[in-house]
């Protein structure tokens, strides 16, 4: 699978995170889906003016969520909200449906005419906030051909943040990225312990060693350590690009620019 934002630009690329706020039916929820779009269209916006390279959407406002199985509901809101930020967004962009909804993901990934998706529990199973997800790489990969959705590309999330992996303490990192790339990822993604934490740069060496995969920083990044990620494929940057560094926060465009800016430089 081609990922050409990845292998065709100076690294890191730059995926910056689209925080869908909370979608109707959840706990949380307090906006319309017209509201929804209406925010997800002006955070896009920023990001296209201030030139990140990719942008993904993700639920996380959905919170406690679901396992696995996110609800037609949820596939259907995240769709819309995908093609908002597609008038505002024309570069790649790609979507995560949490928790572990890798198949609600892929749908919408494909009724939008998205580019990636970021997925849980890819190889190797592990406990989670929701409780145990089980690898799921074979059925998942089945499902993309079923549906005919080859060229949507899946980045793998491996040892991942908020969950617990003493199940696989005797199966490495480097190991865990051979497994992910033997069942056919297209990429994969190393994290610190939690959304913000900054994420061990000797975890992402380790994992460009281990395989011919692009390698992206999956929390964490800011200004900056921005330096320790020279040798990843691309970052994924949330909490450092919004209001205060926090997740919750709306996109800031000051931090935004701040952030690109010493991307370029460091390019």
């Amino acid at each position: 699978m081609s990922l050409p934002f990845l292998a065709d630009k100076p690294r890191p690329a730059v995926i910056a995170m689209l925080h869908v706020p909370a979608l109707p039916g959840t706990p949380r929820s307090a906006l319309s889906m017209l509201d929804i779009c209406d925010h997800v269209r002006r955070e896009a916006a920023i990001y296209a003016e201030q030139g990140v390279d990719a942008v993904m959407l993700e639920n996380m406002h959905d919170v406690p969520y679901l396992k696995v199985a996110a609800g037609p509901e949820i596939t259907a809101c995240m769709t819309a909200a995908a093609l908002a930020a597609r008038e505002a967004f024309a570069g790649p962009m790609g979507v995560q449906v949490l928790a572990g909804a890798n198949h609600a993901a892929l749908a919408v990934a494909l009724a939008a005419g998205l580019q990636f998706v970021r997925v849980e529990g890819f190889v190797f199973g592990h406990v989670a906030d929701e409780g145990w997800l089980d690898a799921c790489a074979g059925e998942l990969l089945r499902v993309r051909r079923h549906l005919g959705c080859d060229h949507v590309a899946v980045l793998a999330d491996l040892k991942k943040k908020h969950a617990a992996h003493a199940v696989t303490t005797d199966v490495s990192l480097a190991e865990t990225v051979r497994a992910a790339a033997f069942c056919g990822a297209d990429g994969v993604i190393v994290t610190g312990e939690a959304t913000g934490q900054t994420t061990a740069p000797d975890a992402v060496h380790e994992a460009l060693d281990a395989a011919a995969l692009p390698v992206l920083v999956g929390s964490g990044v800011t200004v900056e350590n921005l330096t320790a990620y020279t040798r990843a494929h691309g970052v994924i940057v949330g909490s450092y690009l919004k209001a205060g560094g926090v997740w919750t926060g709306p996109v800031e465009a000051g931090r935004v620019e701040q952030f690109m800016a010493a991307v370029h430089a460091l390019r």
